[in-house]
């Protein structure tokens, strides 16, 4: 008997959403105080930024398999633009009687609303497939080895990601027959086909895809334990011909890229108006009483694709000319004060200018010595790959903990490993998390900040 199953209202959950999310932004809008002279206008402004800002971040693109921390980078990600065009709209319209305060209570009080809805949204969905077992999609599995038992235990164990398993099959039984597998698929309304790659001859892929695209079959492919496709591969046409990309940067694209840049003028812009305007002349002086010699030291070294640029720091150590050696534990080098800078991370506070002049990122992996780079270039797999983004003045690999002196091999694997996590992982969300256990850990400490 085929199973008995509709979802007449599972495309209605994308649009309802848009619904939802606008009206609370334009009710908002017409109800807040804020001595808008052009309402129609301000209403027609954040309604359509708010669609273009979503299709551009993927705002509304959920999955089943969607988590939290996705839910949450995507929640910052719209509010952060939607914020700055939302002030922009002073600027634009010329409306300088609008009233800032309650233009920022505006936005608060929408992505709070909007950020309950997201979550009761998220939970409601998940709830309803784990314990009422509604809104599920059947699937069968095409296949039988470890990948394809992994997916069935996965799709048993998550039962709020709404998949159920009708039936697997093995394409190496010698009872299996396409056209029996295809007419199952057919009797049982079958919504997904997950088939492994390694089970299959190309003229039986390609008559599977054909299959699955005459009957609008959603078909899903696991691949098989070649070294390829273990990697994360992107997709691209050059006209009608499909490319294969071994892995998709996320600050390649430009929007990303201007997202980072202005919350590294942001960020850094706050740091030096109200924390080194008045604490660099302090440090300098004490530099200066400490030891003979420039307050700041600036060394050349690799950044982003490997263009080289003036690093700039607080000069730590005495004057020498082992410029391209790192410090060590007790280095005799390293001055009093500088030892102080060091332990605290203050020594890096110079490189906010770096970051200014677009040289540098607030996070990023660190720039290393160009020594550095011609030794591991060839000895650490995939070190290279840290050049694809510019440098930063804290890293995920720091914030983990791998900083300091590189006394054995695995100190320089475990840097470079967060650094490539880092830079095929990029988000707005992450760098502020980066940011925050940095900052968490200068106070408590670091057993290797010397």
């Amino acid at each position: 008997m085929p199973f008995n199953r509709r979802r007449p209202y599972s495309n209605l959950i994308t649009p309802v959403s848009y619904i939802i999310d606008l009206a609370i932004i334009n009710v908002f809008a017409y109800l807040w105080p804020m001595h808008l002279y052009e309402r129609l206008l301000f209403h027609s402004y954040v309604t359509l930024a708010w669609v273009i800002l979503s299709i551009k971040s993927g705002f509304y693109e959920m999955y089943r398999y969607t988590k939290a921390p996705v839910i949450l980078k995507k929640l910052a990600t719209q509010f952060f633009f939607f914020f700055l065009i939302l002030y922009a709209f002073i600027g634009l319209f010329k409306q300088p009687n609008i009233s800032r305060l309650n233009l920022g209570l505006f936005f608060l009080s929408v992505f709070v609303l909007v950020f309950i809805f997201k979550f009761l949204n998220y939970y409601f969905l998940m709830t309803y497939r784990a314990k009422i077992k509604g809104n599920l999609r059947y699937v069968v599995v095409l296949g039988s080895n470890n990948k394809t038992n992994q997916l069935i235990n996965m799709f048993e164990k998550h039962g709020e990601y709404g998949y159920r398993v009708v039936k697997q099959f093995s394409p190496k039984d010698d009872k299996f027959e396409f056209t029996d597998f295809f007419k199952y698929v057919e009797k049982q309304n079958i919504d997904e086909i997950y088939s492994s790659v390694k089970e299959l001859q190309n003229k039986e892929i390609v008559k599977l895809i054909s299959y699955a695209d005459n009957n609008l079959i959603q078909l899903k492919f696991i691949p098989d334990n070649k070294e390829i496709f273990t990697k994360d591969l992107k997709l691209d046409y050059y006209e009608y011909l499909p490319i294969l990309s071994l892995r998709d940067i996320p600050l390649d694209d430009p929007f990303n890229r201007f997202a980072k840049r202005v919350f590294d003028l942001m960020f850094s812009s706050l740091i030096i108006v109200f924390l080194l305007s008045w604490l660099m002349p302090i440090i300098g002086l004490l530099i200066k009483l400490d030891s003979k010699g420039p307050i700041y030291f600036k060394q050349n070294r690799p950044g982003f694709k490997e263009e080289g640029f003036g690093c700039y720091k607080f000069r730590t150590m005495a004057i020498n000319d082992d410029t391209e050696m790192s410090a060590t534990r007790n280095d005799p080098r390293v001055t009093k004060i500088g030892a102080f800078l060091r332990r605290t991370s203050m020594d890096e506070f110079p490189q906010f200018i770096n970051v200014l002049f677009g040289q540098m990122s607030v996070v990023g992996p660190r720039p290393h010595l160009w020594r550095q780079n011609q030794e591991y270039n060839t000895t650490i797999q995939k070190y290279m790959l840290r050049h694809y983004v510019k440098p930063g003045i804290t890293g995920l690999a720091q914030a983990k903990g791998c900083r300091g002196e590189i006394v054995k091999n695995e100190d320089i694997v475990n840097r470079t490993r967060y650094d490539f996590f880092y830079v095929e992982n990029w988000s707005l969300l992450l760098d502020i998390k980066i940011i925050w256990q940095t900052v968490l850990n200068v106070i408590k400490g670091e057993e290797k900040a010397y």
